[in-house]
């Protein structure tokens, strides 16, 4: 069985290792972490957490320790 390939690639990092820019995989749109945010329900490998504030990306959680967003 394939792997699939993910939805999200991270694109732009801050200097703190925070993801900033993802592109879509599926249509090549870059957008930005709160774009992505905004718009999570497209994207059901995902959801959004709160930390300090900020709305950050997460894949969901699976049992493959080599899978998070690169």
């Amino acid at each position: 069985m394939k792997n699939k390939k993910p939805r999200l690639q991270v694109v732009q990092e801050a200097a703190t290792g925070l993801n900033q820019k993802f592109k879509n995989t599926s249509t090549g749109e870059i957008m930005s972490r709160g774009q992505v945010a905004d718009r999570i329900g497209e994207f059901p490998d995902y959801h959004v957490m709160k930390r300090d504030g900020k709305r950050i990306i997460r894949s969901n959680p699976d049992d493959k320790e080599d899978n998070n967003l690169s």
